[in-house]
């Protein structure tokens, strides 16, 4: 068929296959992919990490990683075969017909250049602006992505910025040129739900305005049903069903699409487990052989954290006369968006940072009346699940050493005995025992979190406080994570405190949830309660903000 641009798609990919060389020999990353996209049209591709969506659009942007190459297949973007292109000639090709916004804002910009002049730079490698009219477009393209103050921003580093200001400016670098195809690679995966929420309303007017179609890489299907037109699932390299996004998510086909929409957290749906109180049982039952413990395993009365602030006349208040309880075997969620208190709140029930004022009793003793004896005693009862499993690994280390540290550091038992912990601790998490002498480099995210979920569990303790826990994990993933602290929770009587922004994950993981706003706690009530008949309007507004919220499809 000759190609005529009135009928062929702006983008078409047909048999594309790529390979990475490495130490190991040639890794096929991706199969056979096929995809079009039509002028305007949003498209979304969603999967696991390894799924090779990414590296599809890598591929599409010329863009692979070191040791990647197209082995085979045709990229044509408005009928021109751009598979086999020359660096230089992508190099015309990114930026004016492609726009990138890649994932990672702090990663992907420049540390030590201004905002304004990597906007600058893309403008002036592809013509589009002269030195002597180039701040102003800077400043229209910055104005453009949502930013306030544009002219301001411009003169300020990536340092000054939010997270989603960050992200804003990269929304500005990729559509400075006004592509006609926008590549967005995880867009707002790290980002609030109220702020994903702007920043992906911004793109969506953006791209409509320019008539810009974008290629949207997600693992949150919540998010591909509610931004894409059409939504291409990837799994292994291979793409394994694709169609209108409605249609895919509410009534998929293949079997990995289909476990995909099952283990997505919904609103909609109430807590993981449904013998709920079977810790509660748990509780009365020992209640003959500790008569005197209190029913809340934390309470925390008027808990307020102040940061002083050179240069200016008023300190930082980052939790403001804050009050709960945990009750002894049931998980309490603190959500609220980034800089709500919610961690603050988390390390001083740590005793990582020391409050202001107000108390943090534990098991009926103030903590900060901890003579050293009890502190130590206390550090081994509380412990932290953190937020990203590879920073909190230490990567020289084996998986047995770093499983066995805690035991080490408080002389729990022989060598032997040990070892044999450790062991018990991998059955527990469902990791083999193979794993004993990897490292964490040579493990998947998932398989880092369950080793960081055994090294707190080594001391059995009583109340994990778990920071953002599964944030970084994919949908499939975060759900076995979800299943095995709610296990885990059933067969030890485990008290949590998790800490999230996503409120999709808390509710199937949270008995009573408290929520955060500017350091100050706005609404606390039980899980159902929350969820059903939301009363603050600020607690409202995180509900509504949830991609996908109305299909019942929220991650």
């Amino acid at each position: 068929m000759t190609f005529t641009e009135a009928s062929a798609p702006l983008l078409s990919v047909q048999g594309l296959a790529v390979d990475f060389m490495t130490m190991d020999g040639v890794v096929h990353a991706v199969e056979g992919v096929d995809l079009e996209i039509s002028a305007g049209e949003t498209v979304a591709i969603v999967g696991e990490s390894g799924s090779g969506k990414s590296t599809t659009a890598m591929a599409i942007i010329g863009l692979l990683a070191s040791g990647g190459r197209v082995a085979a297949g045709s990229i044509r973007l408005d009928g021109r075969e751009i598979a086999h292109a020359s660096e230089s000639e992508m190099r015309m090709v990114r930026g004016r017909s492609i726009g990138l916004v890649p994932q990672d804002p702090m990663s992907n910009l420049n540390p030590v250049a201004k905002i304004g002049t990597q906007v600058a730079e893309t403008l002036l490698a592809h013509g589009l602006a002269n030195r002597r009219d180039v701040d102003a477009k800077v400043v229209e393209a910055l104005q453009a992505a949502g930013l306030p103050d544009p002219a301001q921003r411009a003169k300020q580093y990536p340092h000054e910025f939010s997270g989603g200001m960050r992200q804003r400016a990269l929304i500005a670098i990729g559509l400075a040129c006004k592509p006609r195809l926008l590549i967005a690679d995880e867009p707002t995966s790290a980002l609030d739900v109220t702020v994903q929420q702007t920043i992906l309303d911004q793109l969506g007017q953006m791209t409509r305005e320019l008539g810009t179609a974008v290629l949207l890489i997600t693992h949150d299907l919540g998010l591909a049903a509610e931004r894409a037109e059409r939504v291409i699932v990837m799994h292994r390299g291979r793409v394994v069903e694709q169609g209108p996004a409605r249609q895919i998510l509410e009534n998929p086909q293949h079997p990995y699409t289909q476990a995909l929409v099952a283990a997505a957290p919904s609103v909609a749906v109430a807590r993981l487990q449904p013998d709920a109180f079977i810790a509660k049982e748990r509780q009365e039952e020992a209640s003959a052989d500790a008569p005197t413990r209190p029913d809340h395993i934390v309470e925390m009365a008027n808990l307020t954290k102040v940061y002083p602030v050179r240069g200016r006349g008023e300190d930082f208040v980052a939790v403001k006369d804050v009050s709960l309880a945990i009750p002894r075997g049931e998980t309490v969620a603190i959500v609220g968006e980034s800089g709500s208190g919610k961690t603050t709140t988390a390390r001083m029930l740590l005793k990582l940072i020391e409050p202001t004022s107000g108390t943090i009793t534990y098991e009926g003793t103030d903590i900060a009346r901890m003579d050293r004896a009890q502190t130590r005693e206390f550090r081994q009862k509380v412990q932290p699940i953190f937020q990203d499993p590879y920073a909190s690994l230490n990567p020289m280390f084996t998986i047995e050493r770093l499983i066995a540290e805690p035991l080490d550091f408080y002389k729990r038992g022989s060598t032997t005995e040990r070892r044999a912990r450790v062991r018990q601790l991998l059955d527990d998490v469902a990791l083999p025992q193979s794993m004993l002498r990897r490292y964490p480099s040579e493990l998947s995210g998932g398989q880092r979190q369950r080793v960081a979920i055994a090294r707190a569990l080594a001391l059995s303790p009583e109340l994990i406080v778990c920071d953002e826990p599964v944030s970084a994990l994919d949908v499939l993933v975060q759900d076995q994570i979800l299943r095995l602290l709610g296990d885990l929770q059933r067969e030890y009587g485990l008290s949590y405190l998790f800490i999230s922004h996503d409120l999709a994950v808390v509710r199937l993981i949270s008995d009573y949830v408290c929520v955060m706003k500017d350091g100050a706690l706005v609404e606390a009530a039980s899980s159902e309660e929350i969820f059903t008949n939301p009363r603050d309007p600020y607690t409202r507004r995180l509900l509504a903000s949830i991609p996908g919220n109305e299909l019942g499809i929220a991650s």
